[in-house]
């Protein structure tokens, strides 16, 4: 049995579905009315990470985990990882990011993902750690913009950054997960092309066939924009990885993706062509993070 967290996420939602499909799956939840992967392979145990005894019941008879961070300011994964290891789990895999490995990294989030890996590597339970870079999903930010005015707005519309599918994510770490020989190792994770904000607005443009305008936001309308929706700390590591971006930090393309699932990684141009509804005039609520 393996055990899925953070299925109402972007990547694990998609890494329960893709497991279902093959075989039964459970799945921790703190609001199991937001799922949206069901069927009668799938086990819904009702907690939370802070939860222990809804932990022990999660944890019953797991062999594998697939943990994704709640909160970057509580325990949570110490908190996972130390209810795997009395439960007798055999691996477990943790949603990470690639700035971990990256020196000139340390913003707020970076460090607190540095010290997750740390816990769980010190849990005792075989670890593997799925490190991708920023999500394609995170553009839905920019779906009301759209859809009210035909405006992006963003920081640094010129920096590069080889985002990826969610989908590709969840379907590493579903290769990791239910394959053999990952125990510790670390995987870093990237699409398949480095794309700007004003390429990315381009390609919604042609996908949604409107025009579509780029409106680069200074630093203090994005920290004021960032403050109304998240802590201090969170908003100014938004803040830091978007300087690092811009200094040509999240460029990188990897393999990763045609390693361990056989094909290639989905460009932008894909992704953004398969989620068009969200961005258009007519679209009600999008589903995102």
């Amino acid at each position: 049995m393996i055990l899925v967290t953070g299925a109402t996420g972007a990547v694990g939602r998609e890494v329960a579905g893709q497991l279902s499909a093959a075989g039964p799956v459970r799945i921790l939840a703190r609001r199991p009315e937001r799922l949206t992967v069901r069927g009668g392979g799938v086990e819904v145990v009702e907690g939370e990470y802070g939860d222990r005894a809804a932990l022990d019941r999660a944890l019953r008879g797991v062999a594998s985990v697939f943990l994704v961070t709640n909160s970057p300011t509580e325990p949570d994964d110490e908190r996972v990882a130390a209810a795997a290891a009395a439960a007798g789990v055999r691996h477990l895999v943790k949603l990470s990011m690639m700035a971990v490995e990256e020196p000139g990294a340390d913003d707020f989030i970076t460090r607190r993902q540095r010290e997750n890996e740390q816990a769980v590597r010190e849990s005792g339970v075989p670890w593997t750690f799925v490190r991708p870079r920023t999500f394609m999903s995170n553009t839905l930010s920019w779906a009301p913009g759209i859809r009210s005015t035909g405006v992006v707005r963003a920081l640094y519309g010129d920096a590069p950054v080889a985002c990826v599918d969610p989908r590709d994510v969840a379907a590493a770490a579903v290769a990791v997960l239910t394959g053999t020989g990952h125990e510790g190792r670390a995987y870093a994770v990237s699409g398949p092309e480095a794309i700007t904000a004003r390429e990315q607005t381009a390609q919604l443009s042609r996908v949604l066939e409107r025009p579509l305008r780029f409106e680069e936001l200074g630093v203090d309308a994005a920290r004021t924009a960032l403050l109304a929706k998240y802590p201090p700390p969170v908003a100014e590591a938004f803040l830091q990885s978007a300087e690092r971006q811009r200094a040509g930090a999240k460029a990188a393309v990897v393999p990763t993706i045609q390693d361990l699932t056989g094909r290639p990684a989905r460009p932008y141009r894909i992704w953004s062509a398969e989620h068009a509804e969200a961005f258009a005039p007519e679209a009600g609520r999008f589903a995102g993070e």
